[in-house]
């Protein structure tokens, strides 16, 4: 496929996990060699399609940002495809615990499928779930899906209640729709709320303000096509109901070390460009 075509079909894809947008774009900005002036352009596209998608973004700024762009590409690919959250979750969870997910959530789920003790209460928001309970019926683990409605019964009986980071600073988080419900739910009840935020999903404030920025564009009474905000597939939640976050380096509290930016700002990534 033509590097340009690959990037035309990365940018059009919907439905993807974050990981897997992030090895497909570096595939395809790995062959733009022969155009180098046109990697940051590539770049300003693909977080266009994909404001959300707080790895892209990781991806894209560190491209941008390089003396070596073509090379950081393939070393962000790597950490990528090497992310050791899944597993620092699975190792901090204790043994024989309930948990509480909502949605579909991929590290989460990388987590969870290496220990055959725990126990998935899977909120549904929207046959969101489907995918995700799948495979932890693949890999034996025990779960029960549960409606959106109960998040408040099970929250309040959970041990720990997990969110997945689409992307997250020192103040707010980027998470799937839904998870405002069971953290708010689950800070009520005293549960303990972690955040699962894997490679790529810490990222500078102005990138932050940029999503919440699109949220609000979306849902604009006064836009050309507005949405109701509980129609989005994402939402932005406080930090502060977060207890702690566990990433590539293990569970931490939160707090400014734990959703320190892993990436430079690139600020000509929030320019527009024409698609």
């Amino acid at each position: 496929m033509h590097p340009i075509e690959h990037l035309r079909y990365v940018a059009r894809a919907q439905g993807a996990d974050p990981a897997s947008l992030v090895e497909e774009t570096a595939h395809a900005l790995g062959a733009l060699r022969f155009d180098p002036a046109g990697l940051v352009v590539a770049c300003r596209r693909i977080v266009q399609r994909h404001p959300f998608t707080g790895a892209l973004w990781w991806l894209c700024a560190t491209v941008a940002t390089s003396a070596e762009p073509f090379d950081a590409v393939w070393e962000a690919a790597d950490r990528i495809r090497s992310d050791r959250t899944g597993a620092e979750l699975a190792a901090a969870l204790a043994d024989d615990a309930t948990v509480v997910t909502i949605g579909a959530p991929g590290v989460i789920g990388d987590g969870l499928v290496r220990r055959g003790d725990v126990r998935v209460l899977a909120l549904d928001a929207g046959h969101t779930a489907t995918s995700f309970v799948r495979r932890l019926e693949r890999h034996d683990v025990d779960y029960e899906p549960v409606d959106a409605g109960a998040a408040g019964a099970v929250t309040r009986t959970a041990d720990v209640v997990l969110i997945e980071a689409l992307a997250v600073d020192g103040t707010r988080v980027v998470a799937p729709i839904g998870s405002s419900t069971i953290a708010a739910s689950a800070t009520a009840w005293g549960t303990p709320v972690w955040l699962v935020a894997g490679t790529g999903r810490r990222l500078p404030s102005p990138m932050l303000d940029h999503m919440v920025g699109q949220v609000a564009a979306l849902t604009d009474p006064d836009g050309d096509c507005p949405l109701d905000a509980w129609e989005l597939d994402v939402e932005v939640l406080p930090t502060s109901l977060l207890t702690s976050v566990v990433g590539p380096h293990g569970r931490m509290p939160m707090g400014p070390s734990a959703t320190a930016a892993e990436c430079a700002m690139a600020h000509e990534l929030l320019r527009t460009a024409q698609m």
